[in-house]
């Protein structure tokens, strides 16, 4: 896995939540340093097609998406470097990690559906195909990250104001730990550590015995923290139960241009994704970008 500097390729599409996700991807430039580039995948109609695709539809679509490109560029702030890219795929998701794979790239950002009546973040297409198969950190990006928001990176505020790390109770977070270490040094930001603690066990004793569980791990880790970055760094660090994962984020504030880092689950191939069912339940309850950690890293260092 590449470090946080470098560059950030984003999927644009014209809508909301592809407004949203170029918005966030230029936060995480701003506050991290690389570059941007922003990806329009198209339908790749002539790969296997019986008729010719028409020349006329292809201008058009060519000069249509020259055009969305134009837009998402004008979403990104002056002073972050970015470039525009058009690729031809089968699918949005193998198209951007083609960019993302040719580029080195070190996170791929993709926006959401907006399933307000069902959580915050409602995982489109190409976003779960991502979340399933992708080599390299993924950050979904909810049409509410942006919402309200007057306090963006030419607001004068801070582009990444903090990194929230989703642990665990289990070991073997130390992948996940690294990449919200690596995210806080580089751009400054605080360092929040979260336990969550669902206590949907039978039994009361049950329940006591998973939260000093999750109270001990919890320790543990954030002596790695302060080890690793410095007390200063680690602004907090929570033990947070619920009767299920939306109950438990339920009482968490987040700040305008925080994220929150997971990991993928056990039950990935290595060096890929794969979205297990705590972190599915998070994804849909929060209100800020979340980036997706693979849970090994390739040989080499390579996203």
């Amino acid at each position: 896995m590449s470090g946080p500097v470098g560059r950030t390729v984003v999927g644009y599409t014209s809508t909301e939540a592809g407004r949203a996700a170029v918005t966030a991807a230029a936060r995480l430039v701003s506050a991290l340093g690389g570059e941007l580039h922003l990806v329009l995948v198209l339908p790749d109609a002539g790969r296997g097609a019986v008729v010719p695709p028409d020349a006329g539809y292809e201008a058009l679509l060519r000069s249509s998406a020259d055009a969305w490109l134009a837009e998402a560029a004008a979403l990104v702030p002056a002073g972050v470097p970015h470039a525009s890219h058009v690729r031809r795929a089968e699918s949005a998701a193998e198209g951007l990690l083609e960019v993302a794979h040719e580029l080195g790239a070190a996170r791929l950002v993709v926006g959401s559906g907006a399933e307000r009546g069902l959580g915050r973040i409602g995982v489109g297409t190409a976003a779960s195909e991502l979340l399933h198969s992708a080599d390299l950190p993924v950050v979904v990006v909810p049409v509410t990250a942006v919402e309200g928001d007057d306090d963006g990176v030419d607001g004068g505020g801070p582009a990444l104001s903090r990194v929230t790390v989703a642990v665990g109770t289990r070991p073997g977070a130390d992948v996940l730990l690294e990449e919200a270490l690596a995210l806080a040094r580089a751009s400054g930001a605080p360092l929040r550590l979260v336990s969550l603690q669902v206590l949907d066990l039978p039994g009361r004793l049950d329940r006591v015995a998973a939260a000093d569980t999750a109270d001990a791990h919890l320790r543990g880790v954030l002596e790695e923290a302060r080890a690793a970055v410095g007390a200063a760094q680690v602004q907090d660090a929570l033990l947070v139960r619920g009767r299920d994962v939306a109950d438990a984020v339920g009482g968490l504030g987040w700040l305008p241009g925080e994220v929150v880092v997971v990991g993928s689950s056990r039950l990935a191939a290595p060096h890929r994704l794969f979205l297990g069912a705590t972190a599915a339940r998070l994804l849909r309850a929060v209100p800020v970008p979340v980036v997706v950690v693979p849970r090994t890293r390739p040989q080499g260092g390579r996203p």
